[in-house]
């Protein structure tokens, strides 16, 4: 990636003279965010449902600017609720994740909850509880765990493995048995999330077939098949930090289409992705502090750090970096191209790109990095050093002024 949007640049530098100390900021592109999501969802088959996991960035302004376009927001607590209400409309949600407390099933109920996803068979009994409580007969999906065949593995795993997650497919009648004995529960299929961070779409294409070729096995477990119409596919389509080439959605839409057309039985297919909609429309925004060197290697010092934008650390790459000049920047170094970017941290882990081709840097020059959309800010550590906290600037305009683009391209370079 590197084209950033004349908006984005325009902002950057307002934002910079604007501040009494240099900046730090994250900067999201809300137009290019509804192109995306269009763009997704004109690739799906008819009847295929995109709803966004909101862990990926639930800021009211993002999910508001979603919310016209996909299906519903999935979500994993009780604070996400009241994320998701703080949007003008009454949108579908979902609710997954381990570890719900009673008083987030019995506010995911009291605000209209479409579909629960139980992971334990004592939260299948806990929510029958509550339910009956409320006087209401809540529908769930019971999240499998499978036994995945061994191509199918990734880096971070959260099913076929020993995890936290879903329930043991060896267990799965169990679980099917015992929500059809709860007078307040019923049964309306089965979620499985197994892959995340997941770049080739070959391997993708391999997960849903088999978790097609599954659906009669699991469905007939339930004596009321006919209720049991649903399967949530999670998401855990990647984002490719370090290469312009990202993962294929059209073509995995195209493969989909195909093969439920050929499947009569096939099952109301959902999709939950969080970092695939909402990583390209994010910039975090670094103003230089101090260009040195140390056994060898250039340094840029930069307002913020790891604690502020924690994807690098966490993913354990070295981010992309974009290199915006300052009118009123000192003199470039000389003869330096390459810089490690670091922040303001009194650790050495503080780092977001490990030299970084940035020719003509300078002191009060300013960075973008660039696919901060997802697991930027909300994941980062931010009180660690009692720094302030950055600003979150929200770019926007009148829907009718985007121009939509319905490229097969478009996905990686949406918000670029």
């Amino acid at each position: 990636m590197t084209n950033l949007p004349q908006a984005v640049a325009a902002k950057a530098r307002t934002l910079a003279a604007a501040a009494g100390d240099p900046v730090s900021a994250f900067i999201y592109d809300l137009p290019a965010l509804r192109r995306h999501v269009q763009w997704m969802k004109s690739c799906l088959p008819s009847g295929v449902e995109l709803y966004y996991a909101i862990k990926a960035n639930s800021e009211a302004p993002i999910l508001q600017a979603l919310e016209p376009f996909v299906d519903g927001f999935e979500i994993s607590s009780g604070g996400e609720i009241a994320r998701v209400r703080q949007c003008s409309g009454t949108h579908n949600f979902v609710f997954s994740g381990p570890g719900k407390l009673n008083s987030d099933l019995e506010q995911a109920m009291l605000n209209g909850v479409e579909m629960i996803h139980v992971e334990s068979l004592d939260e299948i009994r806990r929510l029958d509880k509550i339910a009956a409580r409320m006087g209401r007969r809540q529908p769930v999906l019971v999240r499998i765990n499978p036994s995945l065949p061994p191509q199918l593995a990734t880096k971070l795993s959260m099913a076929g493995a020993p995890t936290p997650f879903g329930i043991d497919e060896s267990e799965l009648p169990a679980a099917v048995a015992l929500v059809e004995q709860c007078v307040h529960l019923e049964l309306h299929g089965f979620h499985v999330h197994a892959m995340s961070h997941q770049l080739d779409v070959a391997r993708h294409i391999q997960l849903l077939d088999w978790y097609l070729d599954k659906w009669p096995q699991w469905k007939a477990l339930a004596r009321n098949g006919e209720r049991v119409r649903c399967l949530n596919a999670g998401g855990g389509m990647g984002v490719n930090y370090l290469q312009p080439a990202q993962f294929d959605w059209p073509q995995l839409c195209r493969h989909l289409a195909q093969r439920l057309a050929a499947d009569t039985h096939a099952p109301r297919l959902r999709f939950e992705p969080g970092r695939f909609v909402s990583a390209f429309c994010g910039y975090y925004l670094m103003q230089v502090l101090d260009l040195k060197h140390s056994h060898g290697k250039g340094f840029a010092v930069c307002r913020g750090g790891t604690h502020q934008f924690r994807l690098p650390a966490a993913q354990a790459h070295d981010h992309p970096v974009l290199h915006l000049p300052a009118a009123t920047s000192a003199a470039a170094a000389a003869g330096e191209t390459e810089w490690t970017v670091v922040g303001q941290l009194c650790t050495p882990k503080d780092v977001l790109a490990r030299d970084a081709a940035l020719p003509g840097l300078a002191i009060g020059d300013l960075l973008l990095l660039p696919l901060a959309g997802a697991y930027g800010f909300n994941i980062s550590h931010a009180d660690f050093l009692c720094h302030p906290r950055p600003d979150q600037v929200f770019l926007d305009q009148a829907e009718s002024e985007t121009t939509l683009q319905w490229s097969e391209t478009h996905a990686a370079h949406a918000c670029s």
